[in-house]
């Protein structure tokens, strides 16, 4: 799923205690893919520590513990 894409389904995140925002999402987005936090840290032009704390900040945001769970999630309010 592209970025714009993502951007274009906050709507729903929106709908959270505590919105995802849209860098949150874009990371959220790349979960899905088979790559590894540094894939995600390079495309984004940011460190893997960066792509690190905004994976924990997501699962904090919408209450899960793993990257299988945060995909799940997507999938199940039509992020993904």
């Amino acid at each position: 799923m592209s970025t714009l894409e993502l951007v274009r389904n906050t709507d729903t995140a929106t709908t959270l205690v505590e919105p995802l925002t849209r860098r949150e999402l874009v990371v959220l987005g790349h979960l899905s893919d088979d790559v590894t936090l540094e894939e995600i840290a390079s495309t984004l032009f940011v460190t893997r520590n960066t792509v690190k704390s905004q994976v924990r900040s997501l699962y904090r945001k919408i209450g899960v513990s793993s990257r299988a769970d945060a995909v799940a999630w997507a999938q199940t309010v039509g992020l993904r």
